[in-house]
């Protein structure tokens, strides 16, 4: 399959839905990008990995960051999933894959499972 980046952030909910995403299909790695308080209270699949980022830096800051990161962990395409997180967490997350040259498809999981946008 694929691997799976994806913010584990804010929303009412979206932990959930995020949960529902990682379980809806047999992913390689699945990345997901979080604060403290994620990485402390998350409970993962054996194949993922939390990764704790400064949402409060800037935009590019935050970019540059998380381009580090793809940079050293994403090999192939990426299923992106933006349920969870903030506005700029998105944008700083997309601007990196770009700037990374990774490809990637945008994943959502409906009630017939794994759905890409």
């Amino acid at each position: 399959m694929t691997d799976l980046i994806a913010f584990l952030s804010t929303g009412k909910g979206t932990w959930g839905q995020v949960t529902g995403l990682i379980n809806a299909e047999s992913w390689d790695k699945i990345y997901l990008l979080t604060n403290d308080f994620g990485k402390e209270k998350f409970t993962a699949a054996e194949n993922t990995e939390l990764i704790v980022v400064n949402s409060s830096a800037s935009e590019e800051e935050l970019r540059d960051e998380i381009t580090g990161i793809i940079k050293e962990k994403v090999k192939d395409e990426i299923a992106v999933n933006f349920v969870s997180g903030t506005g700029k967490e998105h944008m700083a997350l997309v601007t990196a894959l770009m700037k990374s040259g990774v490809g990637f498809r945008f994943v959502t999981n409906a009630d017939e499972g794994l759905k890409e946008l």
